[in-house]
């Protein structure tokens, strides 16, 4: 067991361990997708893939780099969410 998921900081953090378990989910599944790490390990903490991905979402919620929204949407800090309307841009 991974020793950031010991502290109920990481709980607390996120609002609850079923929102937890839903941003590891979320985000590991991007990470399986290829999407590009928002954190990086040291060499000492990089043991295998699968378990070198657990880590990153770990750390990406410990340093708030990802987050889920209102609607329990895994967002990124700094992206702006996605308009469901488009643009007015007026004539």
């Amino acid at each position: 067991m991974h020793e950031e998921l010991k502290e109920e900081a990481i709980v607390n953090k996120v609002g609850g361990r079923f929102k937890l378990s839903t941003l590891i989910q979320k985000r590991l599944v991007q990470l399986n997708q290829d999407s590009r790490p928002l954190v990086t390990l040291p060499a000492a903490d990089r043991q295998n893939p699968q378990q070198d991905k657990m880590k990153i979402v770990l750390q990406e919620i410990l340093q708030d780099k990802i987050y889920l929204d209102a609607s329990n949407e895994l967002r990124i800090m700094g992206d702006l969410p996605i308009s469901q309307e488009s643009p007015d841009f007026g004539d």
